[in-house]
């Protein structure tokens, strides 16, 4: 029986993540894929990225979670936020099926539940519980693929309200949602999300820990994530950290929800931090 495996931020490294995935089908022919978003950008290859993950996905052999580097692909080729300094996007938007790679992206869902695994590509409030979590993913994912879905792009941007209420209403609600799905790091114990640190678990700013060390309404679920390069793998019993630096020349990971096999692959460094 093939094995199911999420796999950590791709960032665009194409190369990389074929010699995984050739990796991976020697031990498991024809696994399955769940990937934990940042599928582009940083690295130099993010159209055959796209291309290979789309690929994967519509051959029902994957599917992936969308990640804040994602929506800013999406952002960037419809004029709403100008390209960063750092961003290698251009292979995707000069191509000829740009507008099908664009539209496939924008369906994909923002949080994904198998086998008693919820897979996010940040983190999640402290009070959501799973099935929380996916229905708030979805009032998303709805408006995404909704006709005047460019509204909620214009409107995604900002960082209040940093803390979730229930009584949230229309885009506030949204971009609250996003920001926890494909943002956030650390979180105080009453629900407030930081965004200036980006450093590892040990940075936490006063009155905050990593979002994943608070009590929370999943600990009976696996939590898999990615976007966080600077704290690595993690593995728990209901944890799994993915993100491991790719783009920065660390190591490409996956890991088998069966039984926890993990492979992983030696990256170049494409970009240097900061």
């Amino acid at each position: 029986m093939s094995k199911t495996y999420f796999i950590g931020d791709i960032q665009g490294c194409a190369e990389q993540l074929q010699t995984l995935l050739n990796k991976i089908e020697v031990r498991s022919p024809r696994a399955y894929y769940l990937f934990a978003g940042d599928l582009v950008n940083r690295g130099p290859q993010s159209l055959e990225s796209l291309r290979l993950i789309r690929s994967l996905q519509q051959s029902g052999r994957a599917e992936s979670v969308l990640g804040n580097h994602d929506l800013h692909l999406l952002a960037v080729a419809n004029g709403i936020r100008p390209p960063h300094r750092s961003d290698t996007l251009d292979d995707i938007l000069q191509a000829p099926d740009r507008d099908e790679l664009l539209h496939w992206l924008r369906q994909r869902p923002l949080a994904i539940f198998k086998s008693n695994h919820l897979l996010i590509h940040a983190g999640i409030f402290p009070q959501w519980s799973a099935t929380q979590t996916l229905s708030l993913a979805k009032e998303v994912e709805t408006r995404l693929r909704a006709p005047d879905w460019l509204d909620l792009m214009h409107n995604m941007y900002g960082n209040t309200p940093d803390h979730w209420q229930d009584d949230l209403q229309g885009n506030a609600r949204y971009r609250c949602i996003i920001n926890a799905l494909t943002r956030m790091r650390f979180c105080s114990a009453d629900g407030k999300m930081d965004f200036a640190t980006k450093d590892g678990a040990g940075a936490a700013p006063d009155g905050f820990a990593p979002w994943f060390d608070l009590p929370r309404a999943t600990e009976d679920n696996t939590m898999v994530f990615g976007h966080w390069s600077t704290l690595g793998l993690v593995l728990r019993p209901n944890l799994i950290s993915l993100d491991t630096g790719c783009v920065w020349g660390g190591k490409l990971t996956a890991v088998a929800l069966e039984d926890r096999d993990l492979v992983q692959i030696d990256c170049p460094q494409q970009q240097k931090p900061g």
